[in-house]
């Protein structure tokens, strides 16, 4: 039984500026909820999200601060990704019964759709979007709808509650965060599986280092968020994974009770017309080509979605081709995995020129260090507290590759430009977080894209 907001009391904490906060707070509204929105940031910050919301009535904001009361007399508090389960005003709500959700949980729940959840620490966005191009392309003739939604840009998950019905399906990309509410169900007010949700049909992409100033270096912790995309699975059930994940459910469990689905990158046909490059993405499209089988779809089918697929939206994109150069938004590599992935995606030729840096994740970095000289032939350096940790081991770094440290995005791409020549591609991906010098990571490939454009 879905739920029922109609005049209860909710604390929507976190409103935020890309659209999902926006999204979530006009469904409750809308819902007939008593809603108060609470965000550290200000009035001012947040201009343009509440000239959104001004036409409803029933909400209260509470802005540039959180207030303990906010959370102790609601029937619902609902939190945005990455606030701790452990922030005090999260504590305060669940020592007074007031159950904490989040809304792609909420959705997840309540839905009449049957809900694909993709997780992993690299590739869940290409393949979610290449599941849902292939879902979409093999009921495009019937009436079920296919839905993409969880950690996608400016999509509010819960406002799609309006729109599904049975036998439609809901593709969710779902991050560590997100999941940590699927299995962090204490919910006294509202009746749900006293343990947690996991979607009937899951994927779980990659496990690699991530996100470790958040869990404390401790990778078991953030296994252990990405494993609820499975945990609450039974028999009847589908977990699609990639070899290496499986190393890791074998070594932190739980054990899956589910049906699983190994996907191997030699499991997609040599004669297919691939156009998203790199090892990295032959593996993708195994993992949606493995789900979307599993779910009834033809391989005629399968392969018309994957070969009109071109990227997902800053993962790898060819934004542009100029003078002969192919120029790549690769804003969401915010690991050096994911960007000695970019790298090794079009091998040691020495024609690329990289832009990367950012903001400090206290993750590894000497493997894509030691790459630079082979496979590049200049570096341009945005600013921020991680790219300040790996100045020194640059130095020997600058000695074989031209390095250039750049002040603004602007910079970067035009000093990037200024060492390229047709046949070369220039490449932004960061391996590093974005916050510093831009609002988040979709800012920053905003910033690139319209840089490129200026060319």
């Amino acid at each position: 039984m879905p739920m029922d907001f109609k005049n209860k009391k909710i604390t929507l904490m976190g409103l935020g500026l890309l659209g999902r906060g926006v999204g979530d707070a006009a469904f409750f509204a809308e819902a007939g909820a008593d809603l108060t929105v609470t965000d550290l940031k200000t009035k001012g910050q947040l201009e343009s999200s509440l000239e959104s919301l001004k036409k409803y009535s029933n909400i209260r904001f509470v802005l540039g601060e959180h207030r303990l009361e906010d959370f102790q007399n609601a029937d619902l508090v609902v939190k945005a990704a990455g606030v701790p389960m452990d922030s005090p005003f999260i504590l305060e709500a669940e020592k007074n019964n007031v159950p904490v959700k989040m809304s792609t949980e909420i959705f997840a729940e309540n839905t009449s759709a049957d809900v694909v959840g993709i997780t992993g620490t690299r590739g869940k966005s290409t393949v979610s979007y290449l599941i849902y191009e292939i879902l979409k392309e093999h009921h495009k003739d019937s009436s079920q709808t296919v839905f993409l939604g969880g950690n996608i840009l400016g999509v509010s998950t819960i406002s799609l509650l309006k729109e599904t019905r049975e036998k439609d399906i809901a593709v969710l990309e779902l991050d560590s965060w997100q999941l940590q509410g699927f299995g962090h169900s204490h919910n006294k007010k509202f009746p749900e599986n006293p343990e947690g949700f996991s979607p009937k049909v899951s994927v779980f992409t990659t496990f690699m280092p991530d996100h470790l100033n958040y869990y404390n270096g401790d990778m078991q912790r953030y296994f252990a968020d990405k494993a609820n995309i499975y945990r609450f699975q039974n028999s009847d059930n589908i977990l699609v994974v990639s070899e290496q994940v499986m190393g890791y459910i074998n070594r932190f469990g739980p054990k899956p009770k589910s049906k699983i689905i190994i996907a191997r990158t030699e499991d997609v046909p040599d004669s297919w017309n691939i156009h998203i490059p790199g090892d990295h993405n032959r593996l993708n499209i195994a993992l949606a080509t493995a789900t979307t089988k599993a779910l009834g779809v033809p391989e005629a089918t399968i392969k018309k979605a994957v070969e009109n697929f071109r990227a997902a939206p800053g993962r790898l994109q060819l934004v542009r081709q100029h003078g002969g150069v192919d120029i790549y938004n690769d804003t969401n590599s915010t690991t050096q995995d994911a960007t000695i992935a970019a790298l090794k995606a079009f091998g040691p030729d020495k024609k690329t020129i990289l832009i990367f840096g950012g903001a400090d994740k206290k993750l590894e970095t000497g493997g894509l260090l030691s790459m630079l000289p082979e496979y590049t032939k200049a570096i341009v350096l945005l600013p921020g507290t991680g790219t300040d940790s790996i100045k020194e081991s640059l130095v020997s770094v600058s000695k074989k590759v031209p390095t250039t440290f750049a002040s603004t995005m602007q910079e970067a791409v035009s000093v990037a430009w200024g060492h390229a020549q047709a046949g070369d591609r220039v490449i932004m991906s960061p391996a590093f977080a974005s916050f510093g010098l831009f609002k988040n990571e979709y800012d920053r490939g905003d910033q690139f894209n319209a840089a490129v454009k200026k060319l």
